[in-house]
């Protein structure tokens, strides 16, 4: 049985969900303006924990990992697009579409040794 923390939590669960979504939004779409300065790698980084998050919370919501990756992956590859073909003073980047995917990957494999740790208990 797996730990209570982990399981799907209605309510709650979709609403971190929910939260964590209109987070990303607002991290991918502001206009550049509005992007604080930060050192050279640190967006990567930020690319990563946000997309591991909607991971996290797209399994704690219920959502079946394949169906997730697949989801984020092509949310990622389009804001990307967005970035580059729009008007926001940002620009798309490969190495942020793989630190997404990155992300993606460490959020659901974290999500399978939670489970699989709580599970054997």
């Amino acid at each position: 049985m797996a730990h209570p923390v982990l399981a799907v939590h209605g309510a709650l669960s979709r609403g971190v969900l929910a939260v964590t979504v209109l987070v990303s939004l607002a991290v991918l779409f502001t206009p550049g303006d509005g992007v604080p300065s930060a050192p050279p790698g640190v967006d990567k980084l930020v690319h990563l924990a946000l997309f591991a998050a909607l991971a996290l919370a797209g399994r704690w919501a219920g959502i079946r990992g394949r169906a997730l990756a697949v989801l984020l992956v092509v949310y990622a590859a389009v804001s990307e697009v967005v970035q580059a073909l729009t008007p926001l003073q940002r620009s798309g980047s490969v190495a942020d579409l793989l630190a997404d995917v990155l992300g993606v990957a460490l959020g659901l494999l974290a999500w399978g040794g939670l489970a699989r740790r709580s599970s054997s208990r």
